[in-house]
């Protein structure tokens, strides 16, 4: 996955159906990447979508 293919709406549909969209925001703003890492992989997050997230929030630029 391309930065220029990431949809952020359908990580936080995925957080969403498990009710943890809050507790990710909240990881991010604490810039807990594992715990944001966690989430993503509980809530059955790709792999590859994972990785872009993770990218975007160690580089400051993941957008909420």
């Amino acid at each position: 996955m391309e930065d220029a293919d990431f949809e952020g709406t359908l990580v936080l549909e995925q957080l969403a159906a498990i009710g943890k969209v809050d507790d990710f925001f909240d990881a991010i703003d604490s810039d807990d990447v594992e715990r944001s890492r966690l989430l993503m992989k509980r809530a059955n997050v790709e792999p590859s979508v994972i990785a872009v997230v993770i990218r975007k929030i160690e580089e400051g630029g993941a957008e909420h």
